[in-house]
C-alpha cells in the first residue's frame, strides 16, 4: 500500500493596482483608498494576463483598491469575488494617512522601529509585524486548505505579499526586503498540504517596461 500523494494547490497572489497614495508614498494601511487611473489600467492588464488560465476561486481584501483589482480578474472567469477581511493590509494606526517623510519627521522613534522591522513593535493604534503575520498566515492557510488541489487567486496588498513571500521562502520576519512588490504584480506559490513554496515572483511583464515600484 502506497501513501497518497498530497493535492497541490496553486495560489496566484496579485497586489492591487496603483493608487494616488502609492504615488505620494502615503501610508494607506486599512484606510479605504480607490485605484487611480493608472491602477484601473493595471488591474485590467492583470485580468487579461490571467484570462486564459483555469481559476477555481478568487479571494480579495475588502478594501476598495484590492477589490477593484479582483473584479478586473474575476470578469474573465465568470466568478464572484469572495471577500475576506483577513487579507487586509496591516493596520498602521497613527502612521496611516502620513507620508514616509512625515512619519520620519513627526514620529522618529516609532519610524526607526518600523524601519528596523522590530517584530513586536506596533505603531500607536496599529498591528505589530507578529500580529499581522499571524492574521495573514491564518487566513491564507485556511483558504488553501478549503481549496485543496485547486487554483485560487488572492488579491491583496503589499504587506500581505511580503508575508506570503516570507512564508514560501522561510525568510525571517526581520530580514530586509530585497524583492519587488509591484502594483498589479502577479506572484505564484504552491501549497503541498503542509508548506508553501515559491514558483515565481513580481511578474509585471503584462504591464510593459518602466513600472514604478511603490510599497504599501
Amino acid at each position: 500500500m502506497t501513501d497518497s500523494v498530497p493535492a497541490i494547490t496553486r495560489i496566484t497572489a496579485i497586489r492591487h493596482g496603483e493608487t494616488a497614495w502609492n504615488v505620494a508614498t502615503r501610508i494607506q494601511g486599512q484606510l479605504d483608498v480607490s485605484l487611480n487611473e493608472t491602477g484601473f489600467w493595471q488591474a485590467e492588464q492583470a485580468g487579461k494576463a490571467m484570462a486564459s488560465e483555469q481559476v477555481d476561486a478568487i479571494y480579495s481584501s475588502d478594501l476598495a483598491r484590492a477589490y477593484e483589482t479582483a473584479l478586473a480578474v474575476a470578469k474573465h472567469h465568470g466568478l464572484t469575488v469572495q471577500v475576506d477581511r483577513g487579507l487586509r493590509e496591516r493596520e498602521f494606526g497613527i502612521f496611516q494617512g502620513k507620508t514616509f517623510a512625515e512619519i520620519e519627521e513627526q514620529l522618529p522613534e516609532q519610524a526607526l522601529k518600523w524601519r528596523k522591522r522590530v517584530p513586536d513593535f506596533a505603531p500607536e493604534g496599529g498591528e505589530s509585524l507578529l500580529q499581522f503575520r499571524e492574521r495573514v498566515a491564518q487566513c491564507l492557510y485556511k483558504l488553501v486548505r478549503e481549496n485543496a488541489g485547486k487554483h485560487i487567486v488572492v488579491v491583496s496588498h503589499g504587506g500581505v505579499m511580503d508575508v506570503i513571500y516570507r512564508e514560501a521562502t522561510g525568510l525571517d520576519l526581520q530580514a530586509p526586503r530585497t524583492w519587488q512588490l509591484g502594483n498589479a504584480s502577479i506572484n505564484r506559490v504552491l501549497f503541498n498540504g503542509e508548506h508553501l513554496s515559491l514558483v515565481g515572483w513580481s511578474d509585471t511583464s503584462h504591464l510593459g517596461a518602466g513600472l514604478d515600484e511603490q510599497h504599501a
